[in-house]
């Protein structure tokens, strides 16, 4: 656990005292260090004495009056290099008692070492600045304290309920105000949080930012590194938070013990946080309900390849996600995979241009179906496309694929990817299987063999449609004689009044019962 420090006290920067209404009666005016004034100020003190750096322990901004240094230049530059070897924050001359201006001496001292030199021009009670300074300071610290056990408890309360990755992150935006953002050790992205379009900028920008995000803190950008027992595997970071440099870092503590623990009790591994990225990515591009072009700095922040790509859209069947992923890392190719629904899995490939993408499809599903062993696994595939906005018409396609085969793979003979013109009449029907028009045919023909108690003369319709009307392939399949298959055949033509061995009645049914089979998956 990471433990409340002195740091949380510096909560005000130089800059920030000079601007309380108190010190600005005293009209201050900065003389030396202009440039160091948002060093944080850590407490108040005030001092003479010309050794003054050993009675401090570094950030305070401290005030003299310099009644024991007049006359003694010696002793002035003595007292501000004291000041830089303790590494106070600042420190403030009131003129009048000892000085009528400030004194060249410490000045340039000052300024040679990088400390702020402050005068006050009109006669100022220390005591106000120091009461006024503090207690900013124990206030802000005590409410850093009070948000610090405030995040603690809402975090843990999540991930004792089982919470995804995703509501605690919710969370931590929304006591930061800012985007969020986790990242593995190779600063691919695995979640985010906070207002959409700000979190869209950060994304759009992602390589840049990570590197900045990398190095020194600066300008709102925090990060904390997530790990335990010696091994980092990823980082948080506040994305341009705009408190106080100290709450901030607080933030990202508490942020990234919440996230370790949610590892530890079973929330996942840092790759699975990259399988739920991956599948919520891939998700919105199925659904179509954000905008493809919207999901683009998403896509490019996960580390899939975007620029003048071609995008080979495919869903596997029977094809479990850590095994896909690995065989795309295996083979070399750049892509994203995610588990959509009903045993099916997205694969969306991200090739350079000048490559072969039907013939690298094909090559990664042959080999994932050599791997399979005696299981059957199919992959649909959507026609390449090159732009994209394209993209989530062409997972949606080759979803539609794999579900028109899904029930019939024994049937057919499937080449190694699977196209919409290969399924035919049931791809056309999967596509169609929603329209009410459709739905409404398929009860209309089917009406009388729609009971439950006629599950089994609609089984054996289905295959005898489905092996070109073969009495003895169908009598085969369901292990009873052509006499007993001759009877069912007759009750399923009484029951729909039709005649199957007429072409068009037959290829009628035949469509209707491949739209209700559509319609049950």
């Amino acid at each position: 656990m990471t433990i409340i420090s002195d740091s949380l006290e510096r909560a005000l920067s130089v800059r920030q005292v000079l601007t309380l209404e108190r010190v600005l009666a005293g009209e201050p005016e900065v003389v030396a260090g202009a440039s160091h004034l948002d060093r944080p100020v850590r407490w108040v003190h005030v001092a003479e004495a010309a050794d003054v750096g050993v009675m401090l322990s570094g950030g305070e901004m401290v005030l003299t009056t310099g009644v024991l240094l007049a006359g003694d230049e010696e002793k002035q530059a003595e007292y501000v290099r004291s000041l830089h070897r303790a590494e106070a924050a600042a420190v403030v001359l009131g003129l009048g008692r000892a000085f009528p201006a400030a004194p060249d001496v410490m000045r340039r001292a000052a300024e040679r070492c990088g400390l702020p030199m402050v005068v006050l021009h009109r006669p100022f009670p220390f005591a106000e600045l120091t009461e006024e300074v503090q207690s900013r300071l124990v206030r802000r610290k005590f409410a850093a304290v009070s948000l610090s056990e405030a995040v603690r408890t809402e975090l843990t309360a999540l991930i004792t309920e089982g919470a995804p990755l995703q509501r605690l992150l919710d969370e931590v935006a929304r006591h930061s105000a800012c985007p969020v953002v986790v990242t593995n050790l190779a600063h691919r992205v695995l979640g985010t949080a906070g207002e959409r379009p700000a979190v869209d900028d950060v994304l759009r920008d992602w390589e840049r930012i990570a590197r900045q995000a990398g190095g020194t803190e600066g300008d709102g950008w925090i990060r904390a590194e997530l790990g335990g027992r010696g091994e980092r595997w990823g980082r948080i970071v506040l994305c341009g938070y705009r408190g106080d440099t100290a709450t901030g870092r607080l933030l990202a503590d508490r942020a990234a013990e919440a996230l370790v623990l949610h590892r530890m009790l079973g929330g996942g591994a840092a790759c699975s946080w990259e399988e739920q990225s991956a599948q919520s990515l891939l998700t919105d591009l199925v659904s179509g309900i954000v905008p493809a072009r919207q999901l683009l700095p998403r896509a490019r922040a996960a580390g899939l390849p975007v620029n003048r790509r071609t995008f080979v859209p495919l869903v596997v069947r029977d094809g479990d996600t850590p095994r896909l992923d690995r065989l795309l890392r295996l083979l070399g190719l750049p892509g994203l995979v995610a588990e959509l629904a009903d045993g099916a899995t997205a694969v969306l490939l991200s090739l350079p241009r000048d490559q072969d993408a039907d013939a690298l499809a094909a090559h990664f599903a042959t080999r994932l179906r050599t791997d399979s062993g005696p299981a059957r696994t199919v992959v649909a595939a959507a026609d390449p496309r090159v732009v994209w906005d394209d993209v989530p018409a062409g997972l949606r396609e080759a979803q539609h694929v794999a579900d028109a085969v899904a029930d019939s793979v024994a049937a057919l003979d499937l080449p190694p990817v699977v196209r919409l013109r290969d399924v035919h009449l049931r791809g056309l029907i999967r596509l169609l299987r929603d329209d009410p028009h459709v739905q409404s045919f398929a009860e209309r023909e089917l009406n009388g063999l729609l009971r439950a108690t006629d599950e089994d003369l609609l089984s054996v319709l289905r295959t005898y449609l489905a092996t070109g009307r073969n009495k003895s392939r169908t009598a085969q399949l369901h292990h009873v004689s052509r006499p007993a298959l001759y009877r069912r055949l007759e009750a399923i033509q009484v029951r729909l009044g039709v005649d199957l061995d007429d072409f068009e009645q037959a290829a009628s049914v035949h469509i209707a019962l491949l739209a209700h089979d559509a319609q049950q998956q």
